[in-house]
């Protein structure tokens, strides 16, 4: 056999050694690879709002049909007397009237009281009491009435619903406005009839206030039930200031 020459050995060697230096240099090992973040080059890094970016974005978007806060009239409307809130003291809205059991005496009617009365003070029993209009609108009726003397009706807007206003127990020939004639809310309309006069078809002074749903005039002051008391609203919701 012919004996392979020692350099040729040497080379060989040489050449083995270096192609597996080159393996461990190319080739990562398993650490390596498992260091090496997942999808690192097509998802950049998303920066996250603090949370006081995130409530002023809730509040710049917020939804559009969400419906606005409700806007009431009532800021349309005028208390008719002074210190009214302090008048209604003897039959409110709603009160369930008899002669037996009546805050008033003496008491002529029966049944579920449609409006509010306003009562006088002391100092004003012999004084002219001006009553201002508690809306702006018509007059829809100016007349004398059984239980009330003088009596003026006026037709009003409460949030988009027409109500009339009817104005009991005044001295008729104070109120100037004539039917069709419109006034503002704060405007005098007239001043409360004498107490237990013709002015007052011989009740007390004092002023009855009420609101009736619709725009038909309706001058009740008593209703025999509840159910006939829902055509009305309680004046105070919207004038007891």
């Amino acid at each position: 056999m012919q004996k392979i020459p020692s350099i040729f050995i040497v080379g060989l060697v040489v050449a083995v050694s270096a192609f597996w230096g080159w393996r461990k240099i190319t080739a990562p090992s398993a650490n390596q690879v498992s260091e090496i973040p997942p999808m690192a080059i097509s998802n950049p890094p998303v920066t996250i709002p603090a949370p006081s970016d995130i409530d002023n974005n809730d509040q710049n978007n917020q939804n559009p049909n969400t419906p606005a806060p409700p806007v009431t009239s009532s800021s349309n409307f005028q208390s008719p007397l002074a210190r009214a809130v302090e008048r209604v003291t003897k039959k409110p809205f709603g009160i369930f009237i008899t002669p037996q059991t009546s805050p008033v005496t003496p008491e002529k009617f029966s049944g579920y009281h449609t409006g509010a009365d306003f009562e006088i003070f002391p100092e004003e029993l012999e004084a002219a009491v001006p009553v201002a209009a508690v809306c702006e609108g018509k007059i829809l009726a100016r007349r004398t009435a059984s239980g009330y003397g003088g009596v003026a009706v006026q037709a009003c807007d409460l949030n988009g619903q027409a109500i009339t206003v009817v104005y009991g127990h005044l001295k008729l020939n104070s109120v100037t406005a004539k039917v069709g004639d419109s006034l503002n809310a704060g405007e005098t309309l007239g001043v409360l009839g004498a107490a237990y006069s013709a002015e007052t078809s011989g009740e007390r002074k004092h002023l009855h206030l009420g609101f009736h749903k619709g725009a038909a005039i309706n001058i009740s002051g008593y209703v025999p039930n509840k159910s006939a008391l829902a055509g009305w609203l309680d004046p105070c919701a919207y004038v007891c200031q």
